[in-house]
């Protein structure tokens, strides 16, 4: 399914499909009507590690799906570079970080990665339940690696997430992604 080089805020996300860390494909499109999170992760990334270590990454997870939105970590990390995981890998990161996604999804080839143009890990995108692109860009507006700037933070996911579920559209809709820059093949 071809993709478009990059996706534009306040346009229809492309559909994509890639392997869960199961080995089942899931589509984008498997969850029209619902709210989507996308995650770009990379496990060795120290911006990624600030938000794991603490318990943010989670804590942000856990209360995008108690308000039933789906949350779909994908990593684009490409064999034998930083981060790339196999499937089995990623199970053991989700189970030892306690990690809450819908799913973590395998891009060892950089398609989605770079047709969604994930620059850094993390890089955050929300789709809202029409198919729309609402928000991307960073976590939060600290870009640091340090532990201690995630408090007073603020959550650009949980914020945009907060004003979806209030009927209000997205205030702040894109900002500068931070972290690790994605480890893509080419």
């Amino acid at each position: 399914m071809p993709i478009a080089a990059q996706q534009v805020t306040g346009q229809q996300a492309q559909d994509f499909a890639l392997t869960d860390m199961y080995g089942k494909t899931v589509k984008l499109s498997d969850y029209r009507g619902k709210t989507v999170v996308l995650e770009w992760n990379n496990p060795g990334c120290p911006f990624v590690q600030k938000h794991y270590t603490s318990g943010n990454m989670q804590k942000t997870q856990a209360a995008a799906r108690a308000d039933g939105a789906v949350w779909l970590t994908i990593n684009s990390g490409a064999p034998g570079k930083q981060g790339h995981m196999t499937g089995t890998e990623a199970q053991s990161f989700v189970r030892k970080t306690d990690a809450k996604p819908t799913d973590y999804l395998l891009d060892p080839r950089g398609v989605v990665g770079k047709a969604y143009d994930a620059r850094t890990t993390p890089h955050m995108y929300i789709v809202d339940a029409s198919g729309t692109l609402v928000y991307q860009g960073g976590i939060d507006d600290r870009p640091t690696a340090d532990v201690a700037d995630i408090k007073g933070a603020r959550n650009h996911v949980l914020a945009a997430l907060d004003e979806l579920k209030a009927g209000k559209a997205v205030s702040v809709a894109e900002t500068r992604p931070y972290g690790c820059s994605v480890k893509y093949a080419s």
